[in-house]
Formats: structure tokens, C-alpha cells, sequence
């Protein structure tokens, strides 16, 4: 890659390579589980294609990298800052981030628009639930989010917006994310960027343990993206 690895951790350029991607929701962009947090645990194949046979090959050509993400919504932001930053070595690092997310027959298609004329087209696959998830993602950089944004609204119509201040903490293979989300509230999520020779439960062990060092609750897990709670109209407390 033609940044080192803390840089594409930061901004989420996994290219396909081929890695094994796990999502521990809530994240987004990328362990082990514990007995209480196995609720429903499933990952789906690759979306958004027109036919069975183009499916096939695609999955056939490569393999969509992936993480293990949680999600979940924090109480004490200023704590949880203290906690991550104290796991993390580090202040962290405040990324803005404008999504919009279009219409789709399967999965997610967004654009994450960073603000500075950079931004992220992502397509990614995750199960709805509070637990552990596997994500599976494809990522492409654009230098022109704003052209992008109004061709794919012209062509797919647009689902919805989200506008966030995200405060990136890396913690070993974790990009730990203390979110404030407009309308929402604050919320924080893991990414456990997987490695091609881990599982799936070697990955939620990860993020369960970092969970538990964090002092997040299963109780404050949340299911779906940002997008379905603002869909849902949940409010911010």
C-alpha cells in the first residue's frame, strides 16, 4: 500500500485484499465472543449484484475484507475518552464525517465525505443485532465526493444522511471510535480489522475484551447503523 498501516487504519483503505472482515456492532468502515454476547451471529455473502452467476464469480475473483464490530451508546463520553486514550497511548485523532447513504437491494452503499475533498464510496453487509457481527466490506477512494454524491443521488436515489465528529483511538488491530452523532447522541464503536489468517472468534475475543476494559455494557449495545436509528427516529438523550 503506498501508506503505512497506521494511516490506512485511520482512514479505512482496506482495498481489496483479501482479509477476513468481522463487525462487532454497535462500524461503519475495520474477536473471540463470550458466551452472554453469542446472541445471533451471521454473515452474509457479497450484495448488490445483478445476477446469481456474477455473484458467484465475484466471490470466486476475491475475497471482501472484513471486521468484527460493536456498537453501543455511551453514557459518559468524557470517560470513555479517558479510557480509550489511556488504552490507546494517544489524544486520538477528530475526523468529520458527512455520509449519505442510497438506495440498495442488498447491504449498504454509502459515501463518506471527509470534508477536505477526500472521501470513501463503501459497500458493506452486516446482520442487524447487538452482538458480535461479521461485516464485509468494499471500499474505493475519491477526490471528488461532491460530484460523486450527486451522480449516485441522480442514479440511485438517497436514502438518508448521517453527520458525525468521530474521535479515532487505535488500540492494537482496533480502530476505537467515540462518535457524536448529529441528532443521535454519542455512541461508540470497535472495528477489528482481521487479519487473512484469523477466525471470526479469534476477532470477537478481541473486541469482547476491549469492551470490558472500556467498561461498555451488553445492556448499551445497539443493532442496525447510525442510518436505521435516525430512520427509526430515535432521539438524542
Amino acid at each position: 500500500m503506498w501508506r503505512p498501516r497506521v494511516f490506512a487504519l485511520i482512514c479505512g483503505r482496506f482495498v481489496s485484499v483479501s482479509p477476513l472482515s468481522v463487525c462487532f456492532f454497535s462500524c461503519s468502515q475495520t474477536a473471540n465472543v463470550a458466551p452472554p454476547l453469542r446472541k445471533s451471529f451471521a454473515a452474509k455473502s457479497i450484495a448488490c449484484t445483478h445476477t446469481q452467476s456474477s455473484n458467484d464469480n465475484r466471490k470466486r475473483s476475491r475475497v471482501m475484507p472484513s471486521n468484527v464490530e460493536i456498537k453501543a451508546k455511551v453514557s459518559n463520553p468524557t470517560q470513555f475518552a479517558e479510557k480509550a486514550a489511556e488504552l490507546s497511548q494517544s489524544e486520538g485523532t477528530i475526523i468529520r464525517q458527512h455520509d449519505t447513504f442510497f438506495n440498495c437491494s442488498q447491504g449498504r452503499l454509502k459515501l463518506r465525505d471527509f470534508m477536505n475533498k477526500s472521501g470513501q464510496l463503501i459497500f458493506y453487509e452486516r446482520p442487524d443485532t447487538d452482538g458480535p457481527k461479521l461485516s464485509r466490506y468494499s471500499i474505493s477512494p475519491t477526490s471528488d465526493p461532491t460530484g460523486l454524491r450527486t451522480v449516485l443521488s441522480d442514479a440511485l436515489g438517497v436514502k438518508g444522511e448521517v453527520k458525525k465528529e468521530r474521535k479515532l483511538f487505535l488500540v492494537g488491530q482496533t480502530r476505537v471510535h467515540l462518535d457524536a452523532v448529529e441528532g443521535l447522541g454519542s455512541y461508540m464503536e470497535l472495528e477489528v480489522v482481521m487479519r487473512p489468517e484469523q477466525t471470526v472468534e479469534e476477532g470477537q475475543q478481541i473486541a469482547e475484551d476491549l469492551m470490558e476494559k472500556l467498561g461498555v455494557s451488553k445492556e448499551s449495545l445497539v443493532t442496525g447503523a447510525y442510518m436505521d436509528l435516525i430512520i427509526n427516529g430515535q432521539k438524542e438523550t
